[in-house]
């Protein structure tokens, strides 16, 4: 798994909204908080989703932007996205590249990615990893801590 000091590995996938996303658009522009979640619809990774959703304004003005990853293809994100009223983009890595890139692949079984949030700054460092499986709120926690640290940083 990558860690804090690395460089975030750029990708570009379908997201929902028939758009293809691209790490590096948001190089020099925004920090982003990079999720990724095992599957679409299971209580654990709703509730993930549902708080980064009640959270994004914060994450706006922290100037960054959420940014979700499963293995889920892009239709299934947009069911997802409608039901629960996500605004941000979900990612489908329908190959799990991404997920291999940022060591986050699980080998085989029900659940095909580790649920794992990185916090990358403007200049595409990874600023935070937050792991934790089941501590669901940890992780928008975390990543508002890391955002708030590195508005500061930039005011100093």
């Amino acid at each position: 798994m990558l860690k804090v000091g690395d460089t975030a590995p750029d990708f570009e996938a379908p997201s929902v909204g028939g758009k293809y996303l691209r790490l590096r658009d948001y190089r020099g522009r925004r920090h982003v908080v990079l999720y990724f979640f095992p599957r679409d619809f299971t209580p654990g990774c709703t509730k993930e989703a549902c708080s980064f959703r009640d959270h994004r304004a914060e994450v706006a003005r922290l100037d960054g932007e959420i940014i979700g990853v499963s293995l889920d293809p892009v239709e299934r994100h947009e069911e997802f996205a409608k039901k629960y009223r996500l605004t941000f983009p979900l990612v489908s890595d329908a190959d799990g590249h991404i997920a291999k890139k940022y060591g986050v692949a699980r080998l085989g079984g029900w659940l095909p990615t580790k649920r794992v949030t990185f916090v990358i700054d403007k200049d595409g460092t990874i600023q935070e990893v937050i792991h934790s499986e089941f501590g669901i709120d940890v992780h928008i926690d975390r990543a508002l801590e890391t955002l708030r640290r590195l508005q500061g940083e930039q005011k100093s």
